[in-house]
């Protein structure tokens, strides 16, 4: 495409001959896009290069560097597939997305962007370079610069403020000794550790692909691309990884999971921070994540997390409770862990004891007996609650009731004066008293033996420095549940994206609850066998508050945004 442009500048008499091949000369020495060199020498402007992609591909063209482009609309795109297309969008009218492109013609592009949003696609040209600009602008920095970043810092990186820590044996000395060979690698490894730290990360994601390598961090519960290491370092990083959590780094056709600690120096302070590593074969090569678990990320104040004041209430009354079964449900990351270990944290006296069985155990807790599950010698939930019962608990965690055996064990330690927390995979509060007896557990004995049932789900916080007034249509307000008399005053905000947030308008996140209090009526519709839509009318008669009008609370105070809340919640 270079190529065309100079030959249609020179046919347009904008250039001539000479200044082409001057120019065609620059490139070879020294690289880079025909468009850089032309722009860099003034042979011609921004408008001159729009001018002929404009006539070369039939379509309308557009000076980005003049354009301001509304977030919700940049929203629309993943940063990914912008950058993998090199495109980016610009406006919207109806079901009509415009989008600026440095190639119209690539179907598969305009194809991907139909199916991610839904529009229909009308393509605008814009320059490479423009585009480059803007997609830095409105997604943050290009990876290739983060990774040019990250790899000038492989020289520079003092090593000797991050240390892996050893709990049980050495590590093998060969093994140590081919790692040490490899210094770049290891260098690489500790950047990719301590940068998901600096970035706020709770989870890494390294993936290798046929022709690319890349590194993801999952940020606020999004995942953002952060690097594409060169493809011939996938082995050595994988390896490099294995030896430091303990894994047998021969074996690579079957899953693993390990563990690593490190020691290293944030912000001037020793701090010590764990990784749970999981490996797993696909196509072409050894898929990492390691999820973070940093302590100081563990919100244990109950009144931080996001309940609304009545539904913390019941939820205290629950914990507090001498026995019965509290429940805290929801998807795979919606925080059901830190609101448990916030209920544990808040009921640890010395009088009381206290057993959990965790798979795997996240946070260690100062008073508090945990047990760590080992299925490959039988010790799973149902045989850590069976021993528990002979330990004389108080209150017994279980990690998650995923069986008819776990939850009749539970039910019953209920029952016989122990306080039970658990968790479940469920997509509200009232179908969680469905499951259970899907499961094959008796209506009376759920009737009997669950006092409490939390869902929950995360969204993320709008970040406190850029936080500004947005307007939006009322019938918007109106379409996720607020009132017809309340909608139009309401005040929302966005965040603008500024460093703190790394351009995203979002900082943290925040929980969404749905509090079921388990009454004498609910009991008596549990008993003749109501439906989950039967519960649910019963308990929000009774005063339970829904995902959603948890949702529209914090969207009262300025807290997260409509996007945020309709992602997470339903009507």
């Amino acid at each position: 495409m270079a190529l065309k442009i100079g030959e249609l500048l020179v046919k347009a008499q904008i250039i001539t001959e000479q200044q082409l091949e001057e120019v065609l000369d620059h490139q070879k020495q020294s690289g880079g896009r025909i468009g850089e060199h032309l722009l860099r020498l003034e042979y011609v402007t921004e408008e001159d290069i729009l001018d002929c992609l404009s006539q070369q591909f039939g379509v309308p063209s557009i000076n980005l560097s003049q354009f301001d482009i509304d977030e919700s609309i940049i929203r629309l795109i993943p940063a990914d597939v912008a950058r993998k297309y090199q495109f980016i969008p610009v406006s919207k009218t109806g079901a009509t997305l415009t989008v600026a492109m440095s190639d119209p013609t690539n179907v598969f592009a305009m194809d991907d962007i139909t199916f991610i949003t839904g529009y229909r696609v009308e393509p605008v040209v814009a320059s490479e370079e423009a585009l480059r600009e803007a997609i830095d602008k409105y997604f943050g920095t290009t990876h290739a610069i983060e990774l040019k970043k990250i790899l000038d810092d492989i020289s520079t990186v003092d090593e000797s403020s991050l240390e892996v820590l050893e709990e049980e044996e050495d590590l093998d000395t060969a093994d140590l000794e081919s790692s040490a060979e490899e210094a770049p690698v290891v260098r690489l490894v500790n950047i990719i550790l301590t940068d998901a730290l600096k970035r706020g990360a709770s989870d890494i994601h390294i993936e290798p692909y046929e022709k690319h390598f890349r590194v993801r961090f999952r940020v606020d519960g999004v995942l953002y691309e952060i690097m594409n290491p060169p493809l011939k370092l996938k082995d050595a990083i994988v390896s490099r990884i294995k030896i430091l959590a303990k894994l047998d780094i021969a074996e690579k056709r079957l899953p693993q999971d390990g563990r690593i600690k490190i020691k290293m120096k944030h912000q001037g302070k020793p701090k010590e921070l764990d990784y749970r590593v999981s490996t797993l074969p696909t196509l072409h090569g050894e898929k990492i994540v390691l999820r973070l678990l940093d302590k100081d990320n563990l919100m244990l104040d109950m009144t931080k997390l996001g309940f609304e004041k009545h539904s913390l209430k019941w939820f205290e009354e629950a914990i507090f409770s001498p026995y019965g079964m509290v429940l805290v449900t929801g998807p795979t990351g919606s925080g059901k862990t830190n609101t448990l270990y916030s209920a544990l944290s808040r009921i640890n006296t010395p009088e009381t004891n206290i057993m959990t069985a965790e798979d795997p155990v996240e946070f260690q807790l100062v008073g508090i007996n945990q047990v760590q599950m080992k299925e490959n010698i039988g010790l799973n939930f149902a045989a850590a609650l069976r021993s528990f019962l002979r330990q004389d608990p108080n209150i017994v965690l279980v990690g998650e009731i995923r069986d008819f055996e776990t939850a009749e064990i539970a039910i019953k330690a209920a029952l016989t004066g122990h306080l039970v927390l658990s968790t479940l995979h469920t997509n509200d509060a009232p179908s969680t008293i469905n499951r259970l007896m899907n499961m094959g557990i008796e209506p009376f004995l759920v009737a009997t033996s669950v006092n409490l049932i939390v869902a929950q789900r995360l969204i993320r916080r709008i970040c406190q420095k850029c936080k500004e007034p947005e307007d939006v249509p009322v019938q918007a307000l109106l379409n996720v549940g607020f009132s017809e008399a309340e909608a139009p005053k309401i005040q929302l905000f966005k965040g603008r994206g500024c460093e703190l947030c790394n351009q995203r308008g979002y900082k943290g996140r925040v929980g969404l609850f749905e509090v079921m209090k388990v009454t004498e009526d609910v009991r008596e519709l549990i008993l003749s066998g109501a439906s989950a839509v039967e519960l649910r009318r019963k308990a929000l008669e009774e005063g339970m508050i829904s995902l959603r009008y948890s949702g529209l609370q914090k969207i009262r105070e300025g807290v997260t945004t409509i996007e945020e809340v309709v992602r997470e919640s339903v009507l």
